[in-house]
C-alpha cells in the first residue's frame, strides 16, 4: 500500500481475501401441472421439499438465498439475503404461497432473474419443463449465472397402462378428454411424443450448457443430490 508506506515511512502490504460468499436463486415452479402424483406425493410437494433442502444447504454455507415463485407469470420475488430468519421467511413463501395462475412460463422467470439478479449466482430451476419457449432466456442465464435445472417427472408422464377408457384433465388449462389407453396405437404414439420431447430438452439443455437433476415424485431425492454434486466435485478439481 504505497499511500499508507509513504506516510507512515515503513512498508506496508496489502493482503486481500477471496470472497467465498455464493448467492443461490431457487426458481420455484407453483403451476397447477404440479398438482400431479401417480405415487405417494404430488410433484409440487417434493419440489417445495427439495427447494427447502437447498435452502438450509445455502444457509449452512454462509450463502445468500434467494426466491423466485413463477406460474403464467412472476407470483413472488424474495431479495437474496443471509441469516436463519431470512430463510424461515424462504420456507413459509414456499409452504404457503397460494398460486394465481395456472399456467407456466419458464421465459419469464427467466426474464425476470436475468434483471433483479446481477451478480453471479448458482440458480436452481425447479420445474417439470412442461412450458415451451424458453431456449433462449435459458441459454442468457446460463452464460451469466450457474443454472441447474432439477426436473420433476412423474413415470405417469412418460408411459400410460392399458386401462381402458379414462377422462384426462388438463391442470393448467381445465380441459377434458376421453382417451383409450386400452388402444396400443394411442400409448405407442403418446411415448413418442413425450420421448421425442424428452429429448429435445435435453437437447436445449446440453445446448445452454445447464446441468441437469431428475428427479421423481415418490422416490427418495437426496441420492440424485448427492450423486450430482459429487460428480460436480470430480469435474471441477
Amino acid at each position: 500500500d504505497w499511500n499508507v508506506t509513504a506516510r507512515t515511512g515503513a512498508p506496508f502490504v496489502k493482503v486481500f481475501e477471496e470472497e467465498r460468499e455464493l448467492t443461490v436463486m431457487l426458481l420455484v415452479d407453483v403451476s397447477a401441472s404440479g398438482n400431479f402424483g401417480s405415487k405417494e406425493r404430488f410433484k409440487g410437494e417434493v419440489a417445495v421439499e427439495l427447494s427447502a433442502v437447498l435452502a438450509f444447504s445455502a444457509i449452512k454455507n454462509d450463502d445468500k438465498i434467494g426466491l423466485i415463485l413463477f406460474s403464467d407469470r412472476v407470483e413472488k420475488f424474495v431479495p437474496p439475503r443471509k441469516g436463519r430468519r431470512h430463510v424461515l421467511r424462504v420456507l413459509r413463501e414456499l409452504l404457503y404461497h397460494k398460486p394465481e395462475g395456472r399456467g407456466t412460463d419458464i421465459a419469464a422467470a427467466l426474464e425476470y432473474l436475468s434483471r433483479v439478479t446481477r451478480r453471479k449466482a448458482v440458480v436452481f430451476l425447479v420445474s417439470d419443463f412442461l412450458g415451451s419457449g424458453f431456449f433462449r432466456p435459458m441459454a442468457v442465464v446460463g452464460k451469466r449465472h450457474d443454472l441447474i435445472a432439477v426436473r420433476m417427472t412423474d413415470p405417469r408422464e412418460l408411459d400410460v397402462p392399458p386401462m381402458g377408457l379414462v377422462e384426462l384433465e388438463d391442470p393448467e388449462s381445465g380441459k377434458r378428454f376421453v382417451v383409450n389407453t386400452s388402444k396400443a396405437g394411442f400409448r405407442e404414439a403418446y411415448q413418442k411424443e413425450t420421448r421425442e420431447r424428452r429429448e429435445a430438452l435435453d437437447r436445449d439443455f446440453r445446448r445452454s450448457k445447464v446441468d441437469v437433476i431428475d428427479i421423481e415424485p415418490g422416490e427418495p431425492y437426496v441420492e440424485p443430490l448427492m450423486r450430482f454434486f459429487q460428480q460436480r466435485v470430480r469435474r471441477f478439481r
